[in-house]
């Protein structure tokens, strides 16, 4: 019998509605596919607008450079696009904007 990942979810606040983060997405992927709006343009991690603050959960980027500095990324703050489920995580909750109510 293969063994299965747990399934993740991905809860996007303040509204607190929870998604699934099928395999392989990004959690904007996820996000968008459940109707959530969620601010978003370039989907490459260089444009910043999906910039969120991680509350719950740990991710890893797709890219090893994302247009996040060291100091933001110790904060807390991801950028969705290029964000997936870092392994063994099985909840995330995030808070989408730039912590002023706004994407940067």
């Amino acid at each position: 019998m293969p063994h299965e990942s747990p399934p993740v979810t991905l809860t996007v606040l303040p509204e607190g509605r929870t998604v699934p983060v099928l395999r392989g997405h990004s959690l904007l992927q996820a996000a968008l596919r459940e109707g959530l709006a969620v601010p978003a343009s370039c989907r490459n991690g260089s444009c910043r607008t999906c910039i969120s603050r991680l509350v719950q959960g740990q991710v890893r980027h797709r890219i090893d450079w994302p247009s996040l500095l060291a100091d933001e990324i110790a904060e807390g703050w991801i950028l969705p696009c290029v964000a997936e489920p870092a392994p063994g995580c099985t909840a995330l909750a995030m808070v989408p904007g730039d912590g002023r109510g706004t994407a940067v």
